[in-house]
């Protein structure tokens, strides 16, 4: 017997059930803001009964024969007035309104006194700085009303200040930077230490927007970020500095998170880049993030000067030119990379004379990315050979044009003697870890607007990008996946990354499968 069709009610019957439920509950919205009144005035009817139900159980049994006599004279009172009836159900009515309204308290509003002692003794500790004698009418008076200084403000839950917003008289000096440095150190100190606080100076309206920052995710992994060639991800920043966001993995999960784009090439007004910190704050992990980057687009040569072997994991993969540690290899390296940066800027000169493109061979991005490079320049001022750093000259010179990016990491305590090329044409900065304010002015150009942490994170620390603003800077997590402390899941992320392996023209190449499961095989090996 041949099957019959399903009714259409079962076979789309889903989809009409749930545009049925919309309907309904559209209605059913629609027909309580009509009756709203309605129901206002049934629920104060039932209270007014119920209120009169418990009189009536309260009253003795001797009075309850007064207080009906009583009641029944009012009744036959309003019965006789003129329009008395009408008038006792308007009365019924309103009474029945009132006494079924919603009966929310209302929010609370203003501070509690807590927290009106919090903001009495900031403006107290502000009255030296935004006051004096020849003022007729002080805005900060000791004793004074803090609610005229402070336009707005907020508490988090352990009831510390979170935002202040206030006014400041408009002789202050708020444009010397001494000035303002004195006032974010109150406003520091008072409102709680151990957090991030930014500070944003209106001095066209004399007002002072105090914010505390959330912590920068310290949990982002190295990843494929989506960018376009050229750019460049240094790490992430707050979501008000920066109008653009990436699309990250975590595990699982998906979100987006602002960047730190650093953008190179020809049309790069910052085409150089410069990394300093302290020892162990994360500079050869920003590094090695670039070197990973980079290579998706372009060849890396790489001299490590401390010779601590953490660019080993780059050793032998496509794309990687040279990965030296010696005076001897780094000097051969960065002099064939001088070299390779005249001849691309010869071959660009005459292909735009002769009105052709550019070569292919000098399309490829090359980076040059040095770590530490004062050590190999004591190691060869004590062999009697030439500083490395200056065989950068050219390639720091003509690099945009050329197509070639140098980074530089240093420490603080060695930025004396990196050379005047490299201080001068490495307008992109970066510094990582715990700093002063004078060491991050001396590098960066210009004072950051937030105050540092007492506790800093590995990767955590401030970028500027040219003459842009300061940014809060976290570099995602690239550990050396050869080290022993590394996790497996960070391992894993980096190998992810890592082009595959060259071998000579005559031998046998290896599928890029084997080779990461011989490698991580053999690192498991190592650890054990």
């Amino acid at each position: 017997m041949a099957r019959r069709p399903l009714p259409r009610i079962l076979s789309n019957g889903t989809a009409q059930i749930a545009r049925s439920r919309e309907l309904a509950r559209t209605a059913a919205d629609s027909a309580t803001d009509v009756l709203h009144p309605l129901i206002t005035v049934t629920r104060g009817l039932r209270r007014l009964a119920a209120a009169g139900r418990r009189k009536w159980a309260a009253t003795p049994k001797d009075r309850r024969g007064p207080l009906l006599f009583l009641v029944a004279s009012v009744v036959l009172i309003v019965a006789l007035v003129p329009y008395g009836p009408l008038l006792a159900v308007i009365t019924l009515m309103a009474a029945a309104a009132w006494a079924g309204r919603e009966r929310t308290p209302p929010p609370a509003t203003g501070p509690d006194e807590a927290q009106t002692g919090r903001l009495q003794s900031l403006y107290e500790a502000l009255v030296p700085y935004f006051s004096t004698a020849d003022d007729p009418a002080p805005l900060y008076a000791h004793g004074g009303d803090w609610e005229k200084a402070f336009a707005s403000y907020g508490f988090d839950d352990d009831g510390r200040i979170s935002r202040l917003h206030l006014h400041y008289p408009a002789y202050f000096t708020d444009g010397e930077a001494d000035s303002r440095a004195r006032i974010e150190q109150l406003l520091h100190a008072k409102s709680g230490r151990g957090r991030e606080y930014h500070f944003d100076w209106d001095e066209e309206g004399n007002e002072l927007t105090v914010t505390v920052l959330a912590p920068l995710p310290t949990d982002i992994a190295a990843q494929r970020f989506v960018t376009a060639p050229g750019e460049t991800v240094l790490g992430f920043t707050d979501p008000a500095d920066v109008q653009r966001t990436l699309p990250l993995t975590h595990g699982e999960e998906q979100r987006d998170v602002p960047p730190v784009v650093w953008r190179t090439g020809p049309r790069s007004t910052e085409p150089h880049l410069l990394i300093t910190g302290e020892p162990g704050t994360g500079t050869t992990t920003l590094l090695r993030s670039i070197a990973l980057q980079s290579l998706q687009y372009g060849d890396v040569v790489v001299v490590d000067g401390g010779g601590t072997g953490e660019y080993a994991c780059l050793t032998g993969r496509e794309g990687v030119l040279a990965v030296e540690c010696s005076t001897g290899g780094a000097l051969a390296s960065l002099e064939w990379a001088a070299h390779e940066t005249e001849r691309r800027l010869i071959a660009a000169n005459r292909a735009r004379q002769a009105g052709h493109p550019a070569p292919d061979d000098i399309r490829n991005p090359l980076w040059i990315l040095l770590d530490r490079p004062s050590a190999l320049g004591h190691l060869a001022a004590a062999d009697g050979r030439k500083d490395p750093q200056s065989l950068l000259q050219v390639p720091l010179r003509h690099g945009r044009a050329a197509n070639v990016t140098v980074v530089v990491a240093e420490h603080f305590e060695n930025l004396d003697f990196l050379s005047d090329a490299v201080r001068r044409h490495t307008r992109a900065r970066v510094v990582l870890g715990t700093a002063s304010a004078a060491q991050l002015e001396a590098v960066l150009g210009a004072p950051p607007h937030t105050t540092p942490t007492r506790d800093v994170p590995p990767g955590r620390g401030y970028a500027r990008l040219g003459t842009g603003p300061v940014l809060r800077l976290q570099v995602p997590a690239t550990p050396d996946p050869y080290d022993d402390a590394t996790s497996e899941a960070q391992r894993r992320a980096v190998l992810a990354l890592l082009p595959e392996r060259t071998t000579p023209a005559d031998a046998e190449k290896v599928p890029s499968e084997v080779a990461e499961v011989a490698e991580v095989a053999g690192v498991a090996v190592a650890e054990g």
